[in-house]
């Protein structure tokens, strides 16, 4: 951001000197196609990157100078998936009786924080409660809290008894059912009814639970839960306001369907298989694999009492198998973009996607794509996930080569978003 040093007497302002932020890269991961490059420097300026140049360009009077020789520069990631107003953990089960709006929100506001300075400048919230990732959004937007430019779902759609019906295992008598302004539906018009609702509660994109889900309290966590009509309804509808769809989805069957009726993303896809992939990669949609939410949940099963009974076989069959079909999806050429699902882990260890992306044979330059060129077209913006001139100053560093050793993004110790330096 441009500062203004001033000088000012009772006279009044006697001096103005504006300056720029020198970001020095060793090496440069730029997120576009180009090769990473060595010994450059970044201007930032207003907010904005206004040049790159070959060399460590000498600073006049006033520049903020950072130096990252000894490191690399790249564009602040973005995470697709995050639920950034709430966290797993013991008990967590039953947060939804205990939990009040405010609880949530000021949760989502030490997880926003924690999230920012684990480098990720945006993320895409795919699932809430009370709105409260709308309302940080507009808090973070407003300079009020400190957190990552946030594209938020508000809450998920799903049918009676699905993933992310918010009364599943609950008794009856403590609830109304749920209705579409709930999230919850059944229907082409009721589709059409908690799109609309979404839309005006100010979400950013529409999220649908389209089967059974690892977490939800209830027995399937594949099947499909909507119809080709609400599906098509869906879509239409947002399309009509012009948001994007994306799903939840690990059962064959509802990822065909949610292919067809024309969904921009899927997320998770644990058991795709080559026909979903053909599918995806016919119709243009992009796969978000949270890898690091199926190790998770996979390695929390095992923990006896951490998860409801009918939740833990889900987690022990479903979770492990997300990092194979990642695997087989890049093989295959399926367009990927970074999400994590944090939130199901502990907020701030995004990172590990990278870790585990590259495990299934991902090269590391690619991964670091996911999370900034490919997840800024997936979210159809286009001032974010490069380090170009124009483009908005988000900028990370790491010490060292994250190429030769894809763990070093543990390791974030600059975080510039909008050209404002939060951590260094």
């Amino acid at each position: 951001m441009r500062r203004l040093l001033t000088l000012t007497v009772a006279l009044g302002l006697t001096s103005v000197c504006q300056a720029d932020t020198l970001v020095y890269a060793g090496t440069l991961i730029d997120g576009t196609q180009a090769n990473p490059k060595t010994d450059m420097t970044v201007v930032i300026d207003e907010g904005k990157i206004t040049a790159i140049e070959k060399g460590f360009k000498a600073p006049t009077e006033g520049d903020l100078v950072i130096d990252r020789r000894q490191g690399t520069v790249m564009p602040g990631f973005i995470d697709m998936h995050t639920h950034l107003t709430s966290q797993l953990g013991p008990g967590s089960y039953m947060h939804k009786f205990t939990h009040s709006a405010a609880d949530v929100t000021l949760d989502a506001v030490n997880y926003a924080n924690k999230t920012l300075m684990a480098g990720f400048t945006t993320v895409r919230d795919l699932g809430d409660s009370y709105n409260a990732s709308i309302a940080l959004r507009n808090a973070v937007s407003a300079g009020k809290v400190i957190g990552p430019r946030i594209y938020t779902a508000g809450k998920s759609l799903a049918t009676t008894g699905g993933h992310a019906d918010p009364t599943n295992g609950a008794y009856k008598g403590l609830y109304e059912s749920p209705t579409p302004a709930d999230g919850v539906l059944n229907g082409p018009y009721e589709a059409r009814e908690a799109v609309r609702a979404r839309y005006q509660d100010g979400a950013d994109l529409i999220k649908l639970t389209v089967t059974g889900g690892v977490l939800s309290v209830a027995k399937s966590g594949q099947n499909p839960q909507f119809m080709t009509d609400e599906l098509e309804s869906v879509v239409q509808t947002a399309k009509d306001y012009g948001m994007k769809v994306t799903v939840h989805a690990h059962g064959k069957e509802g990822m065909l369907r949610a292919i067809a009726a024309g969904v921009n993303s899927i997320e998770h896809g644990t058991y795709m298989d080559a026909e979903v992939m053909a599918a995806m990669k016919k119709n243009n949609v992009y796969f978000v694999p949270t890898i690091t939410a199926g190790r998770s949940v996979a390695d929390r099963a095992k923990i006896d009492g951490f998860f409801p009974d009918i939740v833990r076989p889900k987690a022990a069959a479903i979770g492990p198998k997300i990092q194979s079909t990642f695997a087989e999806a890049y093989k295959a050429g399926v367009k990927i973009a970074f999400g994590t699902d944090a939130g199901v882990f502990d907020h701030g260890e995004n990172y590990r996607e990278f870790i585990y992306m590259v495990e299934a044979g991902m090269p590391p330059l690619t991964a670091i794509r996911s999370a900034t060129a490919e997840a800024a077209k997936l979210l159809g913006v286009d001032d974010i996930g490069t380090i170009e001139v124009g483009k908005r100053a988000d900028v990370v560093a790491v010490e060292g080569n994250p190429l030769n050793n894809i763990e070093l993004l543990s390791g974030v110790n600059l975080v510039i978003k909008d050209g404002q330096v939060y951590k260094q």
